[in-house]
Parts: structure tokens; C-alpha cells; sequence
């Protein structure tokens, strides 16, 4: 099929080479030129921006968003609207909240365009295994773009979650329990560096990796990682979360779900962007009050 791809991040310069592999023509647009001459390189029609993309794509037109999420997505999204016809499809594959997908689907509906929502998982490595694709929308919508979806994904690698805002949904409440999973590595492993008794974390990641209960890609990472650079050197403990942790968190609070471990996990990720917590010295201050109790200082 053809196909129209805003965005040449890392994910998305990857998902290009993907589809072309697949045989599909593409058109891109990105904001850096050099990412638009890598793709052209590989074989996709370069676009000078976005109108001259729409107008190189026969109708009816296919573009997939691939930006981050928030402001870039909604300016793309919002142009896009501005330049495409009804029939038209509008693929949103980045990490946006599912309210606001939801909101689009409306607004691009009431002007006859049709709105797919990809949660898309693979990161870099998607090229070559494919990506895990969490699609919600329309069957029409759905159905026009299978196609790409089948080259994109891995066999059985992509389902229709729903109605719109269900793949964003889906793809969240995904790095909510990514976020539980890599915090649970990260404890195991630093207990198994505390306990003096030299054990190889990269060892035991890859020993684990041979039929264990708890065997994961994210634990083959861990243990690719590991090899790599065992003491961890120039790796700083500050741990970024990139939305969806929050927006899991918020939306069991919404439904009344508890949801304590990705909600802990999301918590340490904020405590370890303290370099020097005020609550831990209160605590410390507050056992020496009561109890007498030593207090180092800094």
C-alpha cells in the first residue's frame, strides 16, 4: 500500500525501512532534512512538509504520526486535519494520553476523516522482530490499514483493540506494568550486589534467561546490558518516566482499581531524581527527636 510517515525519529526511521522492506511505497516528512534524505535513501518520496506529503499520496490517503507525544502531535495532527479529505485515514503510532485520541477521533470524524490510534512496542529493535501494535478506530479505518500493520508487526503481533482511544489505552496500562517489571529487576539485582557473595548479575540474567518462571526481553536486555558494562559505569541513578506510568496511575484512581506496585514503581522513579531528599532527612531528624538515634550528616 502507500502510505504517508511523519516523523523519522529512531522508532520511526526504523518503521520506514520496515514497510519498505515490506514493499509498501512511503512518502516522508520530518522536521530535519538529513532524516528525510536517510529514508530517501532507503527508498521512500521524500515531502518538503506536510502539504507536499498529502499531495504526493493517492486518495484515499493514509499518513501514520510518528512524533512525541503532546504539542508535536497535536500541531501535526491539527495541520494534517487543515489538508486531507474526507476518507481519508490519520494513524497516531506515538505515546499519547487516550483522552486526547479520543478527542481527535472526534474532531477529524466531524470533518470525515478517519483516526487510528497505534499504541506501538518494540523500541529500537522493532526493525528487525517486528512491533507489537495496539490499534484502536473504526473496522474501515482498521481494515485500510492492515496492510501495514501486518509488515509492521511480527505474526500476531497486531490486534484491533477497539474503539478509538483503546490502543492508547492498551499501550499505557502496557508501560505501567513495564515500569512494575523492570522496577522489580532492578531490587532483585541490587540485592544480589549487596550480598557479598560475588555473584555475576550478568550470569545469573542469562542463566535465568533458560527456562526460568520470570524469563523476559526485558530481562535478555538486562543481561546483553550487563555483559556490556557490569559495574554500570557513567550511569547516573536518575530515572526518567515518560507519561504512561502517570497516566496508569491516575486513570486506577479514576476507576478505583488499585494498582500498588506500578504505582511504587512510578514513586521510585521520582525518588531517585532527589539528590538530596528532604523527606529521608526528616525521617532522620525525627528518629533522632524521639529515639535519640545517630544522624549522619552531610
Amino acid at each position: 500500500m502507500q502510505i504517508g510517515f511523519v516523523g523519522l525519529g529512531k522508532m520511526g526511521a526504523n518503521m520506514v525501512k520496515r514497510l519498505l522492506g515490506g514493499g509498501h511505497a512511503v512518502v516522508v516528512s520530518d522536521r530535519s532534512a538529513d532524516a528525510v534524505a536517510a529514508s530517501a535513501k532507503d527508498g521512500a518520496s521524500s515531502s518538503s512538509g506536510l502539504a507536499d506529503l498529502v499531495g504526493k499520496l493517492a486518495a484515499p490517503r493514509t499518513v501514520w504520526v510518528m512524533v512525541p507525544s503532546g504539542g508535536p502531535t497535536e500541531g501535526v495532527i491539527r495541520e494534517l486535519a487543515g489538508t486531507l479529505s474526507p476518507g481519508d485515514v490519520v494513524v497516531d503510532g506515538g505515546n499519547s494520553n487516550f483522552h486526547d485520541s479520543q478527542r481527535r477521533a472526534a474532531e477529524l470524524k466531524a470533518k470525515g476523516i478517519l483516526f487510528v490510534d497505534a499504541g506501538t512496542s518494540g523500541g529500537i529493535w522493532g526493525l528487525t522482530v517486528g512491533y507489537c501494535l495496539m490499534c484502536g478506530g473504526e473496522k474501515a479505518a482498521i481494515d485500510r490499514l492492515a496492510p501495514a500493520l501486518t509488515t509492521l508487526a511480527p505474526k500476531d503481533g497486531w490486534l484491533h483493540t477497539g474503539p478509538a482511544g483503546s490502543g492508547h489505552y492498551v499501550k499505557m496500562v502496557h508501560n505501567g506494568i513495564e515500569y512494575a517489571i523492570m522496577q522489580a529487576y532492578a531490587e532483585g539485582f541490587e540485592l544480589f550486589e549487596a550480598s557479598g557473595l560475588g555473584l555475576d548479575n550478568a550470569k545469573i540474567a542469562s542463566l535465568w534467561m533458560q527456562g526460568s518462571v520470570v524469563r523476559s526481553w526485558l530481562l535478555e536486555l538486562a543481561a546483553d546490558a550487563l555483559k556490556k558494562n557490569p559495574e554500570l559505569e557513567a550511569i547516573a541513578p536518575w530515572v526518567e518516566d515518560s507519561g504512561e506510568g502517570r497516566w496508569t496511575v491516575v486513570e486506577s484512581i479514576d476507576k478505583a482499581v488499585p494498582t500498588p506496585t506500578i504505582t511504587a514503581a512510578l514513586q521510585a522513579r521520582f525518588r531517585s531524581r532527589q539528590d538530596n531528599s528532604y523527606g529521608a532527612r526528616f525521617l532522620n531528624l525525627l528518629r533522632n527527636e524521639f529515639g535519640g538515634h545517630a544522624v549522619k550528616t552531610s
